[in-house]
């Protein structure tokens, strides 16, 4: 079965003093247009759009959900009626408008693969209030067990095993297990999916889980991750400075440049225990 998420493209590889033509494998991306529809309004709301985003295919559903959750535009599953797909296009049904901000739905949304937060036009649409309780500091996790995350992670990135050009964004529990990964082109999506599989399964919020990025931490993902309820998140890369000031204002422990070896704690250290190993 063809992978949706995959093409092969001929290429000119150059090694040395070596040319070829071969077969590459790359990460697809492709617009997806998410839209809403809500009949019991008065007048009603039908295929609003409401967002376009370059993305990777294969898990549009998860992207969707998270994304209108993340952005605050719906709060629960119990909101949503059904779900319609077609080519590069997710319709999202809901009941009716209660907790719906449609104002909100006039600002449209058109996010690149790197860039999550393209289209938002001020600072205060950069924040979303979290309408989830989150339990104060639940959650803990043993420095040694955090070493471990990264290489758990990459075993498990079969989209980056055949293009070296996605991202993916991976919950544990606090012991070290792997609970999810998805992947994508655009790290924002990669959590969104994510975000979007809990959302669609009730796990809301996942404040005893550990979030992991495969690459930096940028404001636009602890965001994400705030609104998710989750309380440590961890990154194989650097974060930004707006990142850092963001976990420090919502209670989230943040880990940059984590890897088999080192990483260090930019905010909430208390989380992270038996630093010596």
């Amino acid at each position: 079965m063809k992978n949706p998420s995959l093409t092969r493209k001929s290429i000119v590889q150059v090694k040395g003093s070596k040319v070829r033509e071969i077969n590459d494998v790359l990460a697809i991306e492709e617009p997806l247009s998410i839209s809403l529809s809500i009949l019991k309004t008065d007048p009603p709301v039908y295929n609003k759009s409401i967002s376009i985003t370059m993305r990777t295919p294969g898990d549009d559903v998860n992207l969707a959900l998270g994304f209108l959750y993340t952005e605050g535009i719906i709060q629960t599953m119990d909101q949503v009626k059904s779900v319609e797909t077609a080519d590069n296009a997710v319709e999202v049904f809901l009941h009716n408008d209660h907790g719906i901000d449609l104002p909100k739905l006039d600002r449209h949304f058109y996010t690149t693969s790197s860039c999550g937060v393209c289209g938002k036009t001020s600072i205060d649409q950069l924040k979303t209030a979290r309408h989830i309780h989150v339990p104060k500091r639940n959650v803990s996790i043993a420095a040694a067990v955090l070493k471990s995350l990264p290489d758990q992670l990459r075993s498990q990135q079969s989209l980056f095993d055949q293009t070296g050009g996605i991202h993916a964004a991976a919950l544990f529990s606090e012991h070290g297990k792997l609970l999810s990964v998805h992947e994508d082109v655009g790290r924002h999506n990669a959590l969104d999916k994510l975000i979007g599989s809990a959302l669609q399964a009730k796990k809301l919020p996942l404040a005893d889980c550990i979030l992991l990025l495969s690459g930096r931490a940028s404001f636009e993902l602890i965001q994400k991750a705030s609104m998710a309820g989750i309380q440590i998140v961890a990154a194989v890369g650097a974060p930004s400075s707006l990142a850092v000031d963001l976990a420090m204002d919502m209670d989230i422990s943040l880990v940059g440049f984590l890897n088999g070896h080192r990483f260090n704690i930019y905010t909430h250290k208390d989380s992270i225990t038996t630093l010596q190993s």
